[in-house]
């Protein structure tokens, strides 16, 4: 898996082209990193300079050429711009599970960009990359989340009490998933 994931497929929908992101990327992922209501729901914390940015960027960079990372940028087709990302946060070969994880820029939300972007995803995790489960979580205040998780078909599973320690402070999460068998018989 890690060799498909080092040749990271690029993916276009509607609206969207699916790719790596790279150093041009950097002032557009700071704008909407760096929005107290985008990490508002989230676990990682408002990023207060470019240099958090960048950080987070040779994180993800690093894993490319590792394979170990599996993130796309969400680059808006109308614009050019940057305007979230969309991951396998973790997958786990044996099992053949992924978990997705994704942001978007405030100005993004309510359009539908996230539901084509984890749907065009998860189309990628059964078909290529032959996972059985595909799960997501969101902290319990989350709906926006929530409602994409629901859109692409993904059934809740309940809520996991405190699974989460972020931002000083323990989080209920919801936990929805899609697995194989619901995905093919679409």
């Amino acid at each position: 898996m890690n060799e498909l994931l080092k040749g990271l497929p690029h993916f276009e929908t509607k609206h969207l082209y699916l790719r790596k992101i790279n150093v041009d990327d950097l002032p557009d992922m700071f704008a909407y990193g760096s929005n107290a209501n985008v990490s508002k729901h989230v676990s990682w914390e408002t990023h207060q300079s470019l240099a958090d940015t960048k950080t987070f960027m040779e994180i993800i960079v690093d894993g490319y050429e590792q394979g170990t990372k599996a993130l796309w940028g969400l680059e808006l087709k109308a614009t050019g711009k940057l305007v979230g990302t969309i991951d396998f946060v973790t997958i786990q070969e044996r099992h053949r599970k992924a978990e997705l994880g994704y942001v978007l820029s405030e100005e993004c939300w309510g359009k539908g960009y996230m539901t084509e972007a984890a749907g065009q995803i998860i189309s990628f995790g059964f078909e290529e990359l032959q996972l059985e489960r595909i799960q997501a979580r969101c902290f319990v205040e989350n709906q926006g989340s929530e409602r994409v998780m629901e859109k692409v078909g993904m059934s809740f599973e309940g809520i996991m009490r405190n699974a989460m320690y972020a931002k000083g402070e323990f989080h209920d999460l919801k936990m929805y998933a899609i697995v194989s068998g619901d995905y093919f018989s679409k």
